[in-house]
């Protein structure tokens, strides 16, 4: 499915963005942002700055710098939160705009050895506790 720029949660950059997370850097080719709802500690997401509907339709060079955002962030969120793994996920079923979920996994914590939930709706934080987390991927990054 191919979605219009003008409907886009992440061209638009609304109150509905907003209301799930945060932005906290602008990297080479993308944004990156913290996830609000944080069951897994330390959950972002990576979305390509110009809208496109998936990874194949970027050039290699493209391709590579945009994974090369993605693994910045998954390096930072390690540091900072040193999950056991990160799962990834390139969703678009309904919202095609090129991005990755990237979500911390504990072995103790919800879902290990699963498959995590889009949006659980269980986990929020306080906005001092949302800006701890960013000045530390910050300053990870």
């Amino acid at each position: 499915m191919k979605s219009d720029p003008k409907e886009c949660l992440y061209c638009q950059n609304n109150e509905t963005l907003h209301n799930l997370m945060i932005e906290f850097a602008q990297l080479g080719v993308s944004r990156a942002f913290l996830f609000k709802e944080q069951t897994y500690r330390g959950r972002c997401l990576v979305a390509y700055k110009d809208h496109v509907n998936d990874l194949n339709e970027l050039s290699d060079d493209e391709r590579n710098a945009f994974m090369a955002d993605v693994v910045r962030v998954t390096r930072a969120m390690q540091k900072v939160f040193n999950p056991e793994k990160i799962n990834y996920g390139a969703y678009s079923d309904k919202l095609s705009h090129l991005h990755f979920h990237l979500a911390p996994k504990y072995v103790d914590g919800p879902d290990y050895g699963g498959t995590f939930q889009m949006n659980p709706g269980k986990v929020y934080l306080s906005d001092a506790e949302y800006q701890e987390m960013i000045e530390a991927l910050k300053a990870a990054l």
